[in-house]
């Protein structure tokens, strides 16, 4: 593994420490998913039913992730920096990581939307493979949650899902 950045040491992870951090995570759903649930190969998940990570910089919330875990390894359901760049959420995905390995997890998932081309680069550059995509999922996804836009990054229409991993080393 490499040394964090630079940006990385002035960031610190901890779990939801307060009822108002739950709070703004529910707030950062709204505001970046359109709601306080989000739809994976077809399955709802409510972020106040997930595990999740707070991350801090300089007294202040930059970022936070939610993810679960269960035989099929720890699935990472949303990984948001305020302030893209500066760490933060190579900082949280390696935190996501540890908590994985520590509950027995052999691998980390995700599923992203096909227009979602940062998310795809960043993961990519973070270790992960793409290993299926899910033609139409995001069609079918649309009807259990109507918020997810029919267009997303740089015009591209969102149908698909494509999912990565990550094994994770013992």
């Amino acid at each position: 593994m490499t040394n964090p950045s630079d940006h990385e040491a002035e960031i610190r992870v901890a779990p939801p420490e307060v009822a108002s951090d739950r709070e703004w995570l529910r707030k950062l759903w709204r505001d970046e998913w359109g709601g306080e649930v989000m739809v994976t190969k077809g399955r709802v998940h409510h972020v106040d039913d997930a595990h999740a990570l707070v991350a801090w910089r300089g007294g202040e919330r930059a970022g936070a992730a939610a993810f679960r875990v269960d035989a099929d390894g720890c699935e990472l359901l949303s990984l948001n920096a305020i302030v893209p760049g500066r760490g933060v959420g190579s900082a949280l995905l390696r935190h996501v990581e540890q908590a994985a390995r520590a509950a027995g997890a052999k691998r980390v998932w995700l599923i992203t939307s096909n227009d979602n081309l940062n998310a795809l680069r960043f993961y990519q550059r973070q270790g992960y493979r793409l290993v299926a995509v899910y033609p139409g999922a995001i069609d079918e996804a649309r009807k259990l949650k109507p918020a997810i836009p029919l267009v997303g990054d740089d015009g591209i229409p969102v149908r698909d899902e494509i999912e990565l991993e990550k094994a994770l080393d013992a």
